[in-house]
């Protein structure tokens, strides 16, 4: 039996393909998570599903620069996820969002044993409402990202939440916070974008603003706030506020570069053009038609 780590992501990984800058990264919510907390130096997996196909031989390949062990990932019949992005003065438009192989992806076997003695599981994006509950059965220390999806899974027992909010200062905040308490989560992190982000940890509530900063992609900021606060507060056992600023200032230096973590972004290939061709092409055109 292998040793479990102090930290485990599972769930979503996914091909970021940035059709108007010709530049393809890697990235995906627990993918994130996990190659942030290996970059800071934590014993580190990631747990995750991914096609027989060459946009997951591209995943497979970047993980094993980041670190990571490949082989923890899993491959089955079915397409690797993938991201179309297309931009235009700055806003960004999904022209295709395919979730792919790893959609409802629940561990079995080994996996799930390490997963259940491991300090820490982080589960990514669209996670399986049965792992969630089984997480909890079980007592695990763990966290789940529902982003903006906020009411798919059932939150009762549920160690720690995170999810957008409201960047939008005049929409409050605290109202959202309260529906989660209310829905069973112990502890609760909003994040607001510029605005800053709310800890409710049992019902006491802390605030902390962003940085000002000149921001070159947002992509994957949310998850690198989401690796640091599981290190400052869950594992080091900092205060409230102190984990909150010191994950803000994680999430504000991964917009000062391109891609979820740093990595080498790849041109777009010729067979991903001609393989999304029909999308991307529809894509332009109700582009074209938005901008006339």
């Amino acid at each position: 039996m292998s040793m479990s780590p102090e930290l485990i992501a599972v769930g979503d990984n996914c091909l970021d393909v940035y059709l108007s800058k010709d530049r393809m990264a890697v990235g995906g919510n627990a993918l994130n998570v996990a190659v942030q907390w290996a970059c800071a130096g934590l014993p580190a997996r990631y747990f995750g599903l991914i096609g027989h196909d060459p946009e997951g031989d591209a995943i497979h390949e970047a993980v094993a620069r980041t670190g990571l062990n490949p082989d923890d990932m899993e491959r089955r019949e079915g397409s690797t996820a993938v991201t179309l992005l297309l931009e235009r003065s700055g806003d960004r438009r999904f022209l295709l969002e395919d979730l792919g192989v790893g959609l409802g992806y629940v561990p079995e076997g080994q996996r799930l044993a390490d997963m259940l003695a491991a300090r820490w599981v982080h589960l990514g994006t669209h996670s399986a409402p049965d792992l969630v509950r089984r997480l909890v059965a079980e007592g695990a220390r763990f966290s789940v990202d529902v982003s903006t999806h906020h009411d798919l899974l059932d939150l009762a027992g549920v160690p720690l939440v995170f999810a957008s909010g409201p960047e939008d200062p005049a929409e409050p905040v605290e109202p959202l916070l309260a529906r989660f308490r209310d829905r069973g989560a112990i502890s609760t992190v909003v994040t607001c974008g510029s605005r800053g982000a709310f800890l409710d940890n049992r019902g006491s509530v802390t605030q902390v603003r962003a940085r000002r900063i000149e921001v070159v992609d947002t992509c994957g900021a949310g998850d690198s706030f989401i690796a640091r606060f599981i290190a400052l507060w869950a594992l080091e056992g900092r205060a409230d506020a102190d984990a909150l600023r010191g994950a803000s200032d994680a999430a504000a230096n991964t917009c000062l570069h391109e891609g979820g973590f740093p990595q080498p972004l790849r041109s777009i290939p010729s067979w991903l053009l001609e393989k999304y061709s029909d999308v991307i092409a529809a894509g332009e055109v109700r582009d074209g038609n938005a901008q006339a």
